[in-house]
């Protein structure tokens, strides 16, 4: 790294661009990378989740006297972002990815399978949270003629409640030209299980990455983590994209049970019309979302979803 022309007096500004766990790489507004660690105060501000920067962050920053690496000093206000439960300490929380545009989520129908319960869990977040979301099923080439039909059995329960779906092969190049089209110019998180290609994908999309890609373990048909920590990449025809590593749950995080129906857009467009304001849409008399499950006029997979959201069941596939 070079500091040469940075005055040490002062505090820079800058956007948190990979992150390890303990060290930070942020773009300063110089336009210089810098390795940053976080001031020892800041873990103490009420910050639950086990990251408290991101990748996506505005921070300030100060190079230190060594010119070798950089405290950060504070965190701006975040726009939006997207979090998950840890995996190794159920009752903390991780951060995926601030300050976004827009969240793809990456899908595949087999080597390894997307159940539609994990696409459920990612789009609620999403919902709560304000990020437009869309789901990216990958692996084309890999489709049977039975495959074809669950993939558009799935295409039609997202797009019919407002998701875009796009289907890609990353490994022979279709409809990549339409990804980076939905890429141009916006701050993108990608995610989604180890193994979907999140990693082939970018590297199809914008080859000069080269990023590590990964076989399919044999023994449990899940992928084996490539991408081990967050990284943010610049587009070279406008815009950022966040590759994240491969989640296998996706625990919902500061979520309410009263709430939760409201990031459906399908139950939010019904849900005035039950009998009681206070409905769960679990049992109640007058429920027109559990009328609208009856008449196929909602998924039974999403009204299953939203029952084991609601009862805290597994996240896990």
């Amino acid at each position: 790294m070079q500091h040469d022309t940075f005055n040490a007096a002062g505090v820079m500004r800058g956007l948190v661009t990979k992150s390890t766990g303990s060290w930070y790489q942020v773009l300063g507004e110089d336009n210089r990378r810098y390795d940053c660690r976080i001031k020892g105060k800041f873990r103490t501000k009420g910050i639950k989740t086990t990251n408290p920067v991101a990748v996506g962050d505005w921070v300030h920053f100060e190079v230190e006297p060594d010119q070798e690496s950089a405290v950060i000093h504070e965190l701006e206000p975040r726009r939006n972002y997207i979090i998950r439960k840890s995996v190794n300490l159920s009752k903390q929380t991780q951060i995926i990815g601030a300050n976004l545009d827009q969240a793809f989520l990456v899908v595949t129908l087999a080597s390894p399978p997307t159940s539609l319960g994990f696409i459920d869990r990612f789009l609620v977040t999403t919902e709560a949270y304000g990020i437009p979301a869309v789901i990216i099923f990958n692996k084309l080439d890999l489709f049977s003629d039975e495959g074809l039909e669950v993939l558009a059995d799935y295409k039609a329960i997202y797009t019919g409640i407002g998701y875009p779906c796009f289907e890609v092969s990353a490994l022979t190049g279709t409809n990549i030209d339409v990804v980076k089209e939905l890429l141009k110019d916006k701050i993108t998180l990608v995610s989604g299980h180890s193994g979907v290609g999140k990693s082939t994908l970018i590297n199809a999309i914008v080859p000069a990455y080269g990023l590590k890609t990964g076989e399919i373990s044999d023994w449990s048909d899940k992928g084996k983590h490539t991408t081990t920590f967050a990284e943010m990449f610049d587009l070279p025809f406008g815009g950022k994209l966040i590759d994240t590593p491969g989640i296998r749950e996706l625990g919902i995080v500061d979520i309410e049970k009263q709430e939760l129906s409201h990031f459906f857009p399908e139950m939010r467009a019904l849900m005035n019309q039950c009998r009681f304001n206070n409905c769960r849409h679990i049992n109640e008399p007058g429920c027109v979302i559990m009328e609208a499950v009856e008449k196929e006029r909602i998924e039974s997979s999403r009204y299953d979803s939203y029952l084991s959201m609601y009862h805290n069941e597994d996240s896990r596939a």
